[in-house]
């Protein structure tokens, strides 16, 4: 029978794929997350966080089932898994204080720059720096009318002669066509193709038309329109944007300051949850990985003490411990090897025994009857008349040694030949007292004690073989006692390998069985008494071994033996009982 080893690390191959294809798509839209976070300061749209929250949810999946699994592995207290839980504490352990100083160090820098955010006034810096602008605006509008109100316009007729900040000055003629450029004078940048308004007066700016310069607009004929352009500088306008800019971005920063909380949040549960999980996964997938070589050794070792060598071990390629494994299969196989070859010898061994204790019990009762007939042949030759005489005694001692070779060949037989398991089932109550009855009459120097039979327990085994077992115990313990003594006869409900047994134990008051003896005592053709076969044992042991059953002994000289049976109980016995 091959054991296959059981792994979670599949399933983690498959988690890393899933973890790996999601890392991209956050990777992906990573960029958008902070485009709308720190440029727009508001929380990233559905789509975003689909994605991102789909880590850790395929991640929680993940780690559902494999603290399911180990649950299942808990609560059914499979081998090991004490050594997997000392694993996996020593496992988060190391995440605990992996992770803690990040956790800490992440939150306190979070706090710090909130802070900092909150010791600046961002709306009066903003404020201050528009006001700024307006009245820097102002001051050049104030000195632009100044100018042009004090200055001769028909004078300024070179750069020259153009006041200080006075940029160009360009004059639009209205013809058939439209007001066309007519004359101009100063920097070329300062230059329109149309007229800004036909109205005197500065004409709203607009950009980037009037970028770096503040229009004037005159009138000074009726189908003239003199423009003045004022030179603000490029700094100028690139200055009102940077503030504009930057006010942009303090309101920005205001919203997230607002949202820091649940940004934190996000952020912890998007990058810094799903390592956490992932460790965890990977630490239950591992501790399996690691537990369960040495779990299916310790069942196979047990399975295999047992008696069962079928069992194999499949290894993983490349497992750390397929070495251990391999050897311990090879060990297994030659085992099996080298029990075979043993069971095969010491069978050869037990038949040769058997077959020379038989013949020396066949050549036993040959010789009385041998002598016997030779007796009666000799009378006959010698004195007819007075052969009547011996003839009764000659044949008695015929007859009887027969018997006792039928007797002999009969348990030999019984011994030798297989025997089928008895499928009905007696009440242990009911056959017992028949048995002993017999034996309570014809020896009344001993004692019987059943007073702890429990009356209702149903053995599988048929009567008459049980009365056989019985039988012999009870006149191996009357021969112990050499006809004087107690004998008492208990049972009680045991359970072994998930199976109940009916536990019979016929305990006597005899000389007991000394040590050497005991090694022998279910060796067929071993006896102790003049008189005995050395096959009754060997018969009991037989008949319950082939029942499912067990026999041993407990001995101790000068106080007694107590015979020990095991028998499996009828499942509606074992139930009443």
């Amino acid at each position: 029978m091959k054991v296959r080893p059981q792994y979670l690390f599949r399933n983690t191959r498959g988690l890393v794929f899933v973890y790996v294809l999601l890392c991209i798509l956050t990777v992906l839209f990573t960029r958008s997350f902070f485009g709308e976070t720190l440029h727009e300061g508001r929380v990233p749209d559905t789509l975003s966080l689909v994605v991102f929250f789909s880590i850790p949810v395929v991640l929680l999946v993940f780690l559902g089932i494999a603290a399911a699994n180990l649950l299942g592995d808990i609560v059914a207290r499979r081998p090991g898994i004490k050594f997997r839980a000392r694993l996996m504490a020593y496992f988060l352990i190391t995440v605990v204080f992996a992770t803690a100083p990040i956790t800490i160090v992440t939150s306190i820098s979070i706090r710090e720059i909130v802070r900092f955010w909150n010791s600046f006034d961002a709306d009066a810096a903003r404020d201050a720096s528009r006001s700024f602008a307006v009245e820097s605006f102002s001051v050049h509008i104030n000195r632009f009318e100044d100018i042009v109100r004090d200055t001769d316009w028909s004078a300024a007729r070179s750069p020259e002669a153009l006041p200080a900040s006075i940029a160009s000055v360009q004059d639009f003629l209205l013809a058939e066509g439209g007001w066309q450029d007519h004359a101009f004078v100063g920097n070329e940048a300062g230059r329109l193709a149309m007229p800004p308004a036909q109205l005197p007066g500065i004409p709203l700016r607009e950009l980037p038309r009037d970028e770096g310069f503040i229009r004037y607009v005159m009138m000074p004929g009726h189908n003239l329109i003199r423009l003045v352009s004022y030179d603000l500088g490029r700094g100028f306008d690139f200055g009102l944007a940077a503030i504009e800019t930057q006010a942009e971005r303090f309101e920005v920063i205001g919203v997230l300051r607002d949202n820091v909380q649940i940004l934190e949040i996000f952020y912890y549960i998007v990058f810094f949850i799903p390592p956490l999980l992932m460790t965890m996964i990977i630490a239950i997938s591992f501790t399996r990985r690691v537990t369960n070589p040495i779990t299916e050794l310790t069942d196979a070792t047990r399975r295999v003490a047992e008696g069962d060598f079928s069992v194999q071990i499949l290894s993983r390629r490349g497992d750390e411990l397929g070495l251990l494994v391999r050897s311990f299969n090879a060990m297994v196989q030659d085992l099996e090897k080298s029990r075979a070859a043993l069971v095969k010898a010491e069978k050869i061994s037990i038949w040769q025994n058997m077959a020379q204790q038989l013949a020396h019990e066949i050549k036993n009762p040959l010789t009385p009857i041998k002598l016997s007939a030779e007796r009666v042949l000799r009378r006959w030759r010698n004195d007819p008349g007075q052969v009547g005489e011996i003839v009764e005694d000659s044949m008695m001692a015929i007859i009887q040694e027969t018997e006792g070779l039928s007797a002999l060949l009969n348990e030999f037989r019984t011994l030798s030949k297989p025997m089928e398991p008895s499928k009905s089932s007696i009440k242990f109550g009911e056959v017992a007292p028949e048995v002993i009855s017999s034996y309570q009459s014809s020896h009344p120097g001993v004692i019987f004690d059943m007073a702890h039979i429990v009356g209702d327990i149903i053995i599988k085994i048929d009567r008459s073989r049980f009365s056989r077992v019985l039988a012999n115990l009870v006149l191996n313990a009357i021969d112990a006692m050499d006809g004087r003594g107690s004998i008492e006869i208990r049972t009680e409900i045991v359970k072994k390998r998930g199976m109940q047994y009916c536990r019979i134990s016929v305990k006597d008051s005899g000389k007991g069985i000394s040590r050497p003896d005991a090694e022998q005592v279910f060796t067929p053709y071993f006896t102790t008494k003049e008189s005995g076969t050395g096959l009754g044992l060997p018969i009991v042991e037989r008949i319950v071994n082939d029942h499912g059953g067990s026999i041993w002994f407990n001995s101790s000289e000068g106080i007694g033996t107590v015979f020990f049976i095991d028998l499996p109980v009828h499942e509606a016995g074992g139930e009443g009982a």
